[in-house]
């Protein structure tokens, strides 16, 4: 699933090569992707905009539209946003209304400089959003902190740890605690503070805290700088792969000697029925 770095490359990729561009046409294809809108609704309310700017929130991309209205676009395990030279019609992508597209083209957005930005999604698990002001303000409000945002403190951040006992991988994780980290980049903080994920957060001393909040934001800064970590699904707006896999330590390294001590690292299941691996002797 797409996390902080791979929807910041997508992101940077779209406000660098769409920012000013209008939509001359939207297309849907498959509406179970859209969120409280129809399908209709959604052609009309975006048809002749202007794409003001991209960014990104937590895992999603957003799209902030002259409308005043934003596109929420969050991807989830196989969903992409792809931006295309030289749009091709709608009917030849999508296929007759409520059938697959050949391509799993779920929605397009036609631009009049002939260009083709579309949402592509396999498995059809992620979502796009419509929202005006006050409902993106809603949804923006039950986010936490970004972890790269220099207002969270290390106190704040100590904080959010701390105030609870569950698990501290599971901790990172709740968005409405911290916002964009993933089981992946989980994982690798996680080693790189040695802090065992199983640990209670009340049990992690401030001093750890810290520790861990640099080792959050330097894994996630080194993988942006990568363009995120593609293991079979994930491109980047052009379609290319990430390049951080090569660079982790844990995530999938199951069985493998730690690159830091040595020992066996361990895997399981135990956590949210996540993919947890840790090492047993250096993280504690």
């Amino acid at each position: 699933m797409p996390e902080l770095p791979e929807t910041e490359t997508i992101a940077r990729d779209l406000d660098g090569a769409v920012r000013g561009a209008v939509v001359a046409r939207t297309s849907v294809a498959r509406a179970d992707v859209l969120r409280d809108v129809t399908a209709r609704r959604f052609e009309t309310a975006t048809r002749g905009a202007r794409i003001d700017a991209v960014w990104r929130r937590a895992k999603s991309v957003v799209l902030d539209l002259d409308s005043g209205d934003r596109l929420v676009v969050t991807p989830r395990f196989t969903g992409a946003l792809l931006i295309e030279p030289g749009g091709r019609p709608a009917e030849h992508a999508e296929g007759a209304p409520g059938e697959p597209s050949a391509d799993y083209t779920c929605l397009a957005f036609d631009l009049v400089d002939g260009r083709r930005l579309r949402y592509r999604d396999v498995r059809r698990l992620g979502t796009v959003a419509l929202m005006a002001p006050a409902r993106f303000a809603a949804w923006n409000a039950a986010l936490g902190p970004e972890p790269l945002d220099p207002a969270l403190t290390p106190e704040r951040f100590s904080g959010i740890v701390r105030a609870s006992s569950r698990a501290v991988k599971t901790l990172l994780m709740e968005q409405r605690r911290l916002a964009g980290i993933g089981n992946i980049y989980a994982n690798e903080a996680l080693w790189r503070a040695g802090i065992r994920p199983a640990r209670r957060g009340r049990s992690v001393t401030r001093a750890e805290c810290g520790r861990l909040l640099g080792a959050l934001r330097d894994v996630l800064a080194e993988s942006i700088a990568l363009r995120g970590t593609s293991f079979r699904d994930y491109r980047d707006a052009f379609g290319e792969r990430g390049g951080f896999v090569r660079r982790l330590a844990v995530y999938g390294r199951a069985g493998a000697p730690c690159l830091r001590c040595g020992a066996t690292l361990r895997g399981h299941h135990a956590l949210e029925g996540r993919a947890t691996v840790y090492c047993p002797s250096c993280q504690r």
